[in-house]
């Protein structure tokens, strides 16, 4: 107890974290855990309490916690070679095959990657991509970049001005000028009166009608997730994602195709750009790739633009842009290892079976539940957003902190569900190792946990 005491202590006086209340944090009034184990979806804390993982830390332990194949290969990695850098055409092996790998999984007309440590890093170096692409072009003009109300890219100056979230743009002076947000697709929030087919073509006039105020000649690129994520975990309404793209091909507007959650097969396919029928210029990856074992993120870079950059570089020489750690070798032996599980146990196939499975048992056990307005998902992605009055959809106020209160309740139960950041929403990403066993677990503990906040606000 001591030595926890001392840790807890330690953790309070110098430990900025992410996304935390500083003054709660540092004066104690923030309980603190610290995590001392994990395995397959589970995690446990300092107190020995164990807890059903259904985020799967944020979003990214796709192949469950403790697989020491994982461990195996980072230790051999670092045991052989730990660090060189990659600038200059210098390569290891484990870099090379990992880059062969990722084009496999990867929608057709993919050609080169490129590597950072985070789903940020690779959106920065998408805006540095698009800017070079059109400067070589000679069309100096042509940067803006559309994102959407609620998208998730990151939180950089220019990652966090593509994020469409406030939160992220408050004390910060966000957005920056080139970056602009289009309408989120989120059918249940539609406008009263359209059905889902004019919905998406609300969605795809509001896209051509910003373009055209913005000016064509200045819009170069649009980044979308498959899924919306940290937004509210927002399945894109049939059709949405052609209609889409065919206001960009008008446009010539690249497509930015943000997998960061998406891909290695949480929803249930390899990427979500194969499950949407998306033909992106550029895809973002990070989180799955690895399944958080190290971090590692991967931009993929189509034929379309690396054409581009490889005949530029006759005439203006190497490109200068370069991270350190740029394809590090042991983060790179730790994504074939993680990359040899998914594909050996076959389990983005199970990430479409038993996601399925659970989103059908959310959807019929919170059907007419009076908290609820709305249940949606696809892959091993879910949400259950709340709602003072489902009819009109008028939300709660938000000073009852329902989303957050239905989230601790969870927790006192022995699971992980997150509370989304805007609105009351309460978001599953279990590890893509879940049973339909544990799903009936989580759909359990999450019906409990929302029928006690019905109790204090209903």
């Amino acid at each position: 107890m001591d030595n926890l005491q001392t840790l807890f202590e330690q953790d309070r006086a110098h430990f900025m974290h992410p996304s935390t209340h500083a003054h709660d944090h540092a004066s104690g009034a923030l309980p603190g855990r610290i995590i001392t184990g994990a395995s397959g979806v589970r995690i446990r804390d300092h107190q020995g309490r164990e807890y059903l993982d259904a985020f799967a830390g944020l979003y990214c332990v796709n192949i469950g916690y403790g697989r020491t194949e994982v461990a195996e290969a980072i230790y051999e990695q670092a045991r052989q070679l730990a660090y060189y850098h990659t600038y200059v055409g210098h390569s290891t092996e484990a870099i090379i095959e990992l880059s062969s790998r990722i084009i496999d999984w990867a929608p057709q007309g993919m050609k080169k990657v490129y590597y950072g440590l985070s789903g940020s890093d690779a959106n920065e170096t998408q805006i540095k991509l698009v800017r070079y692409y059109n400067n070589v072009l000679g069309r100096p003009q042509k940067k803006k970049i559309i994102s959407r109300q609620r998208g998730y890219h990151g939180s950089g100056i220019m990652t966090g001005s593509l994020t469409g979230l406030p939160s992220f743009h408050q004390h910060f002076d966000l957005p920056a000028p080139d970056i602009k947000h289009a309408a989120c697709p989120h059918f249940y929030k539609a406008p009263a009166g359209l059905d889902e087919a004019a919905f998406v073509r609300y969605c795809a006039e509001d896209l051509e009608k910003l373009i055209l105020a913005e000016g064509p000649d200045t819009v170069a690129a649009f980044i979308g997730e498959p899924v919306m994520g940290t937004g509210g975990i927002i399945v894109p309404p049939k059709g949405y994602w052609e209609a889409i793209q065919a206001v960009l091909a008008k446009y010539d507007i690249l497509l930015i195709a943000d997998e960061v959650v998406c891909a290695f097969g949480r929803l249930g396919d390899k990427m979500g750009s194969q499950r949407y029928g998306m033909r992106p210029d550029l895809i973002t990856t990070a989180k799955g790739l690895t399944s958080a074992y190290a971090p590692l993120s991967a931009v993929i870079v189509g034929e379309k633009v690396w054409s581009v950059i490889e005949k530029a570089s006759e005439t203006q020489g190497a490109m200068g842009h370069g991270w350190t750690y740029s394809g590090h070798p042991i983060c790179a032996a730790a994504a074939l290892a993680n990359l040899d599980i998914l594909e050996k146990e076959n389990i983005t196939a199970n990430a479409a079976d038993v996601g399925s499975y659970l989103n059908r048992q959310l959807r019929q056990t919170f059907e007419g539940h009076p908290l609820v307005g709305e249940v949606r998902g696809d892959g091993m992605l879910a949400a259950i957003e709340f709602m003072a009055d489902k009819a009109a959809r008028t939300p709660f106020d938000p000073a009852l902190k329902v989303g957050p209160k239905v989230s601790a309740e969870c927790l006192s139960r022995g699971m992980i569900a997150r509370a989304m950041p805007h609105g009351d929403i309460l978001g599953f990403a279990p590890p893509l190792v879940l049973t339909k066993a544990e799903a009936d677990e989580i759909v359990d503990i999450a019906k409990a946990a929302v029928d006690a906040v019905a109790q204090q606000v209903l």
